[in-house]
């Protein structure tokens, strides 16, 4: 018998944990509450759950930090949730590596299918011939870890952008809109900014390093493709 995941909701309402607990225990997930910013990344490496929904505004500290220090230590899945529908806000969420993102109100069935669809997508991944790991000449991409390598030096992407690199470089040349890369990475039902696509290309271009062998090129007009040596 498998292990139920644990999902970990870190927000100050207790009607939301109560709320979404009654549905995700409905769904067969182990549910860990935490109440105050300043609590949760001690709670994280202690429960290490399978996923986080994580507020923006909490007492001390705030969820875009919280966001930025669990991704320096782990590729957990994290879903946003705040009551902020500003643009802006939704792309620093994802560029601070957020997987998904949902503005209050919202319906718990919502979180639980965005929920299945983040640990689904996951696992088919995972399920691929060759585990996800992709080598080409100086760059390894493995979707087990969530680890770019560059001449065996690491480098720090977010859970989307090791995805993208991934998705683009399995297909060398090949030109995808926007759409595309919304569909595959984030998922068809995504109904957020495709700006997303835009500023995670440019964390991805930013963050590799000058000599990697694959790199990834604007297409005007229609999207983006990866250019790669040693394919």
């Amino acid at each position: 018998m498998s292990k139920k995941k644990l999902i970990m909701i870190a927000d100050d309402e207790r009607g939301i944990h109560e709320s979404l607990r009654m549905y995700l225990a409905r769904e067969g997930y182990d549910v860990y509450s935490v109440f105050r910013g300043d609590d949760v990344m001690e709670a994280f490496e202690q429960m290490q759950p399978d996923l986080i929904i994580l507020d923006i505004m909490m007492p001390g500290r705030s969820g875009t930090q919280l966001c930025a220090d669990i991704r320096a230590v782990s590729m957990t899945p994290i879903i946003i949730l705040t009551a902020k529908g500003e643009e802006v806000d939704k792309l620093l969420g994802f560029a601070l590596g957020a997987d998904d993102y949902i503005v209050k109100p919202f319906s718990p069935r919502e979180i639980v299918s965005r929920i299945q669809v983040i640990f689904r997508r996951m696992n088919q991944l995972l399920e691929e011939p060759t585990h996800g790991k992709l080598t080409i000449g100086n760059t390894v991409i493995d979707l087990k870890c969530y680890e770019v390598l560059v001449n065996g030096e690491r480098v720090t992407l977010s859970p989307k952008e090791v995805e993208i690199l991934h998705l683009m470089a399995k297909h060398p040349r090949q030109v995808f809109t926007r759409e595309q890369l919304l569909d595959n990475i984030w998922g068809f039902d995504f109904n957020g900014d495709p700006r997303v696509v835009d500023t995670s290309i440019k964390r991805i271009r930013k963050k590799l390093p000058p000599d990697t062998d694959i790199q990834l090129k604007s297409v005007y007009g229609v999207g983006y493709k990866a250019e790669v040596e040693h394919a």
